[in-house]
């Protein structure tokens, strides 16, 4: 079968939550089938290391876009109806290597990753559509409009409502549209648009992310992700200046360390904080990760599935994070992880991990071993593959 895939970030090497599934995704798919990819670079060094997606699929079109021309496109749809993400990720040299790849190929199936990206199939094409959503990005700009000042909270909600629009339009058009979570597909539905709705989940290489076999650092807090993505930065923010003092209170000598890349300066100078550590752009987060006693995920805004989170499980670092950022793990808070939303429960949890060895390490155990039964990537690429055959099957039945 011939397959083309479209993405909005150049899914290789992945190294961010916005190319894992993506890259998985067409790993998989590129074992039977003959996959075409289509996707753009965003910086040159981007480009130049998305050179090894040449060895996970047969052909791809990509093109480079520039910053900013890319803030002038989103800026340009302010005044219109279109979402300015849209205007963000359109390229129009891609819009057209698209439609010319399109119109010379007999493809069996199109596959589009993030609903940034699905302007540039052409609407009416008889060739079966999946658009994978992931996350419903609108709903992620709903919660910025809550957490933002004036007049950046009011431009999120704005753009959050245009989204929204747009993603149910979109909904009506596409065969089959998928998410990560059971959430996200009911977030999915409200729009009351979709054709036919699915999702399969995110998943974690446990073989990559596995136990570091050395001992942990018994006072040492881990937390990793991007930080120049908005939520990460303030969840540590708050969580320094809230939690972290409860717990440096009983455990003077509790250390935590900020692992991500692209820090802005009000993460850098958490560093001039007594006992934390921000990193900054690593090589590699195992090193940093796998030797924590505890890992920490104090999201207030989250969509979809955290890698963060079941990175730490798959390397037996057990997990505190708020409710909101553990819907998207199928594990049972207690058992697997541990949840907690105020600042003095959020302690709390991480004063236990750190007292109770082992308490601490069952907990480990258990959620490295919840990880390996349910958000194994093979699982999840087996579900995918029956949504890919329904949506062929009904690609095929004659119509009334």
């Amino acid at each position: 079968m011939r397959i083309f895939y479209v993405c909005h970030r150049l899914p290789f090497p992945p190294t961010r939550g916005g190319k894992i599934r993506a890259f998985h995704t067409i790993c998989h798919l590129a074992r039977t089938h003959d996959v075409t990819v289509a996707s753009l670079a965003h910086t040159a060094d981007e480009a130049s290391e998305g050179e090894g997606l040449a060895d996970h699929c047969r052909v791809r079109i990509v093109e480079r876009t520039f910053g900013v021309t890319r803030a002038l496109r989103a800026v340009a749809r302010v005044p219109t109806a279109t979402p300015s993400t849209m205007g963000y990720f359109h390229a129009p040299r891609l819009a057209r290597r698209i439609r010319a790849a399109l119109a010379a190929g007999a493809f069996d199936l199109i596959m589009v990753h993030s609903s940034s990206m699905a302007p540039y199939v052409p609407h009416g094409t008889r060739t079966p559509t999946i658009l994978d959503f992931g996350d419903m990005d609108s709903q992620k700009w709903l919660a910025y409009a809550r957490f933002k000042p004036f007049p950046a909270a009011w431009m999120f909600a704005i753009e959050g409502h245009k989204l929204q629009r747009a993603e149910a339009r979109l909904a009506a058009v596409f065969d089959v549209c998928t998410c990560t979570t059971r959430d996200e597909v009911a977030s999915l539905a409200s729009f009351a648009s979709a054709r036919h709705m699915d999702w399969f989940p995110n998943g974690v290489d446990p073989q990559y992310f596995q136990p570091a076999g050395v001992p942990y650092e018994p006072d040492t807090i881990c937390f990793t992700g991007r930080m120049d993505y908005y939520p990460n930065e303030q969840s540590m923010l708050d969580f320094c200046r809230e939690t972290l003092p409860l717990v440096r209170a009983e455990r003077p000598a509790a250390q935590l360390r900020i692992v991500g890349a692209d820090p802005p300066r009000s993460i850098r100078a958490l560093a001039a904080i007594p006992g934390v550590t921000v990193t900054g752009t690593v090589p590699d987060v195992r090193p940093h990760l796998g030797t924590a006693a505890v890992s920490v995920a104090p999201l207030r805004i989250a969509r979809g599935t955290q890698n963060k989170i079941l990175e730490s499980m798959a390397m037996a670092v057990p997990v505190v994070c708020t409710e909101l950022a553990a819907r998207g793990i199928d594990a049972v808070p207690g058992e697997h992880l541990l949840t907690a939303d105020r600042p003095c429960d959020t302690a709390d949890a991480i004063l236990r991990l750190l007292r109770d060895r082992a308490g601490r390490d069952a907990l480990a155990r258990a959620g490295r071993a919840r990880v390996l039964s349910h958000h194994d990537w093979d699982a999840s690429m087996r579900k995918l593959d029956g949504i890919i055959d329904e949506c062929l099957a009904a690609a095929r039945r004659p119509t009334a």
